[in-house]
């Protein structure tokens, strides 16, 4: 049986990375006033930081149509039999069901569907994992038990810089970003069941980030071997300097440095900042 692994483009993976481990994605949409973009193919990270500037309303997202689903299914059902798809949480976006609907379509390739229930490059760990199984004639029955593994010890927190983003993209309660506002708290926050939601509420970006590294700290074993992120909107020096610090202290950890890109940026800002992590063996 032959096994393609797919993803969406808020895993974040570059381009020749996902054309050298034969990882194939489809794009969510990030749209300014009447023009729609598709991230990773029309617009660039760099090129959506520098256009939300200029613009005074924010940019809206929209997961990729059932249409394009069933065309990538029916593409991929011509080389292989069967398809691991996986894509950012539930509970933040429709893509997940979107492809279980498109799989339902198409006949000739089976799809096993992974909901990360997270994004950005902690989805995209699931995806390299998967196309290294599957290059290597892993069943997708076995890839499958192993995404759930991983899954276990997949973790990431993240502080957004202005939670209004959050707040009027309907990621987070309306609540708890006016409490956020007021305060001006730099809340971390975290995924639970599928949801985006604040882990704790702290007064300063500086706290906010020392935290996130603690818990990361908290959590690695001296036993065993971790890939992690450290994952930021438009503020790569700073991204830097946390990998180095966790480079310094952890030689357990093989650390890369990734990026919130326009569709997640719509929602976090500028200045927002993630790690995440999970134990490899």
């Amino acid at each position: 049986m032959k096994t393609a692994v797919l993803t969406d483009s808020t895993a974040y993976i570059p381009k020749k990375t996902r054309q050298s481990n034969n990882i194939h994605m489809v794009p969510l949409n990030v749209v300014f006033g009447q023009e729609s973009y598709q991230e990773e193919i029309d617009i660039t990270t760099d090129d959506f930081y520098d256009m939300v500037k200029e613009y005074e309303q924010l940019p809206k997202t929209s997961q990729p149509s059932i249409g394009l689903m069933t065309e990538k299914l029916e593409e991929l059902a011509k080389e292989y039999d069967a398809v691991i798809a996986i894509h950012l949480s539930s509970g933040i976006s429709g893509t997940f069901q979107g492809i279980i609907t498109a799989g339902d379509m198409v006949d000739d390739i089976e799809v096993y569907a992974f909901d990360s229930e997270t994004s950005c490059l902690m989805q995209g760990f699931y995806a390299l994992e998967a196309s290294e199984l599957a290059n290597n004639g892993a069943l997708p029955e076995q890839i499958m038990t192993r995404l759930d593994e991983m899954k276990e010890s997949m973790q990431a927190y993240f502080m957004a810089d202005d939670l209004s983003h959050l707040q009027r993209g309907g990621r987070l309660n309306g609540a708890q970003a006016f409490v956020g506002s007021l305060l001006q708290v730099k809340p971390v926050l975290h995924f639970v069941d599928t949801k985006i939601v604040p882990f704790e509420k702290i007064r300063t970006r500086k706290k906010a980030l020392k935290r996130i590294l603690a818990l990361f700290e908290e959590s690695i074993s001296s036993e065993g071997r971790y890939k992690a992120s450290v994952i930021h909107a438009n503020r790569p020096e700073e991204a830097e300097q946390i990998k180095q610090e966790i480079e310094a202290e952890f030689d357990q950890v093989e650390v890369t440095i990734s990026y919130f890109g326009p569709v997640i940026g719509t929602h976090l800002g500028e200045g927002a900042m993630g790690l995440g992590w999970y134990r490899e063996s």
